[in-house]
């Protein structure tokens, strides 16, 4: 089975079609790899081989919509584009937008690698929109927490807990998710500067005015190209907030375009969340404020501009790269979260030293998956 950067060969596939099957086939024992749409298995450490994948393809139903309550019940395997065509007959969207050029990307891995796009400026990312999960855990039971349910796991938040976490503490079957009506329109504007300065300034100034911005986002292309401060607003007050952006963004010292059929320009630029060929991308997680350095020490890079988080692209599979940008952005956290396997062998992909919050993570994964049966060294430390 093909993922985007490498090839897992094991010896079958399992397809089951409800979780007590998928919560039978953890508890035999087996290291289990949960696969869905493939489009994010050159995420992590490439990780002790798998014995068996277990492919979510036919957990793939939308067990309900609750449009008036807009939520949402989805299996794991539903592949989110399919989904946000169901929610946009109803006037709805869930604000989930990842790149996915392919269109295979389902629920259950955007919730298990936590993935996101533009949108999460405004509506957060997968543990802000999660209610509820089915959870089938390798000691063979299914739990369920979050939305209408008395008990939970031993105290955790399961429901948050499995977003981000790669399948190391169970596969996700079932979750529970905020909807959100869908906009009457969207307006961006662009605002186009030379220098990384400019840009962040830029940023800033829009990030800390009450403008209610559906997204924004730096995009940079480079010392000789430069880059833009991309600002979405959406709604019926889409327009004038364009013209307010607009009018900041000049003042900031940029070069402005403001664009009414803006989807295309978003679709370029979550795409270059992800590498091209056979390139690498580092998720850099900071502050705003570290956002200039960023791209000051960056070929090419995405970025979150209210949040601080940033996607620079490494040409190549050199390790020698990655340590000089992680030296650069330090105490930053630079991980490389989608790498060809050469390089995800060579390096150590998520960077976190030793200390307690690795030790946390290591107590949390003897909890749930104390023989090592999920994804084993594909997280952090080995986990």
């Amino acid at each position: 089975m093909a993922g985007s950067g490498g090839t897992i060969a094991v010896a079958g596939t399992a397809r089951p079609e409800d979780s007590g099957t998928v919560a039978e086939l953890l508890a035999g024992g087996r290291r289990v790899r949960p696969v869905g749409g493939g489009t994010k298995l050159a995420w992590g450490s490439p990780g002790d081989p798998p014995e068996l994948l277990v492919s979510t393809e036919r957990l793939d139903a939308i067990v309900e919509h609750n449009a008036g309550d807009l939520t949402v019940v989805l299996q794991a395997g539903v592949p989110l584009a399919a989904a946000q065509e169901r929610f946009a007959a109803a006037g709805q969207r869930l604000c989930l937008d990842p790149p996915d050029g392919s269109g295979r990307a389902t629920l259950g891995g955007i919730l298990a690698t936590g993935d996101t796009g533009p949108l999460r400026h405004r509506y957060g990312g997968v543990r802000d929109l999660i209610l509820g999960v089915r959870v089938a855990l390798p000691d063979g039971t299914v739990a369920r927490a979050g939305s209408n349910v008395i008990k939970n796991v031993a105290g955790y938040d399961l429901a948050k807990l499995m977003c981000g976490a790669l399948g190391t503490l169970g596969v996700i079957c079932e979750a529970t998710l905020r909807l959100h009506p869908l906009p009457e329109q969207t307006v961006t504007v662009a605002g186009r500067a030379a220098g990384p300065g400019v840009l962040a300034a830029a940023a800033r100034l829009l990030a800390g005015r009450a403008l209610e911005l559906e997204a924004l986002d730096l995009r940079w292309d480079g010392p000789a190209a430069g880059g833009s401060v991309l600002a979405r607003a959406a709604g019926r007050t889409a327009p004038g907030t364009a013209r307010a952006v607009a009018a900041l963004l000049r003042e900031a010292g940029t070069e402005t375009e403001i664009h009414e059929d803006d989807d295309p320009l978003w679709a370029e630029q979550r795409a270059r969340q992800r590498p091209e060929h056979h390139g690498a991308v580092v998720r850099v997680a900071g502050v705003p404020g570290d956002l200039e350095r960023v791209l000051a020490a960056a070929e090419s890079a995405v970025a979150r501009a209210g949040l601080g988080l940033a996607w620079v692209r490494l040409p190549g599979d050199d390790p020698e790269r990655l340590a000089a940008l992680r030296s650069a952005l330090h105490p930053a956290a630079c991980v490389l979260q989608d790498a060809p396997e050469p390089l995800r062998a060579a390096v150590d992909p998520w960077g976190l030293p030793e200390g307690p919050e690795l030790d946390l993570m290591r107590r949390v994964k003897a909890r749930f998956d104390p023989g090592r049966i999920c994804n084993p060294g594909r997280y952090a430390g080995g986990i």
